[in-house]
């Protein structure tokens, strides 16, 4: 079982755009010494979206490899056509991935009948360990409970991202499916509560820039200690909000640029962080002691 603080692991690009693979190397290496639990390579936060399918099976690859078996690798492989996130599962199984992250189909707005249809057809077709992603804000489809309940019974997936920062719709995940379906948080501000709840972790985008502090902040939740769990919250709130102010990953990019850890580079339609956005991001910035 993956459980803990996963990453939501930004591609660092040049300001051209072009994947700066030292600056990810760095990155593999920084949250395997700050204690992250898992990396997830290639997720909506990694531009998933404006990669070529080379660049996305290769950045899993590096990924994989720089790790080496010291953390574990999540492979985004997600996709709105089912044959192509076939393709990509069974690559990412190849490439030696820990499990597959994969997203509701977005765009196409399949039924429910329909998003069963094409978790069943990727599982039953690999043999990788895959984690369904439920994010209704970005993929205009809502996975409900009640087919959660219909794939958690299909062996090789085995958990489920939630990132709709409702805690009333991980009881009822809970509540239909037990031990059979790991939930996991993909809302930072309200991951500690979803951990709280029964949840085995949170994939995050804030860990990009504060590692250490989600880390703990996962193992205080998951062991219960609610009382710290919420004070640890309540001070990383700022940094979680700031974060989110634009389209993620716009301003995670943009503060690390910041923090120096790679470059500027974000490809279209994402646009680096609005002039107006920049000093307040600074000043969050400043309070967690991040700039250099």
């Amino acid at each position: 079982m993956i459980t803990g603080s996963m990453v939501a692991l930004v591609t660092p690009m040049s300001k051209a755009g072009d994947i700066q693979w030292d600056s990810l190397e760095k990155l593999v290496e920084m949250h395997i010494k700050e204690g992250t639990d898992s990396i997830v390579a290639v997720g909506t936060t990694g531009e998933s979206s404006t990669l070529s399918t080379e660049e996305h099976l290769k950045v899993i690859e590096q990924v994989i490899k720089w790790s080496n078996g010291c953390i574990s690798v999540i492979a985004g492989t997600g996709a709105n056509s089912t044959s192509e996130a076939l393709y990509l599962t069974k690559e990412a199984e190849r490439l030696g991935a820990d499990a597959a992250l994969l997203v509701v189909p977005y765009y196409n707005k399949p039924t429910q009948e329909g998003l069963y249809q094409h978790y069943k057809t990727i599982a039953e077709a690999s043999g990788i360990d895959q984690i369904l992603y439920n994010v209704p804000g970005r993929t205009v489809c809502d996975m409900l409970p009640e087919t959660v309940e219909r794939l958690a019974s299909i062996k090789n997936i085995v958990g489920i991202k939630e990132a709709t920062g409702d805690i009333n719709r991980v009881y009822d995940i809970i509540n239909r499916c037990g031990d059979e379906m790991i939930i996991y948080s993909g809302d930072d501000a309200t991951a500690y509560e979803l951990m709280l709840a029964g949840g085995k972790g949170n994939i995050s985008v804030t860990a990009n820039v504060a590692p250490k502090q989600m880390a703990e902040l996962c193992r205080l939740s998951i062991e219960g200690h609610a009382e710290e769990a919420k004070a640890l919250n309540d001070q990383l709130m700022p940094l979680h909000h700031s974060l989110f102010t634009e389209a993620n990953p716009i301003p995670v990019k943009w503060a690390m640029h910041e923090m120096g850890l790679m470059g500027p580079g974000i490809r279209l339609p994402l646009t680096p962080l609005s002039e107006h956005l920049r000093e307040p991001l600074r000043q969050v910035l400043r309070q967690y002691d991040l700039l250099k």
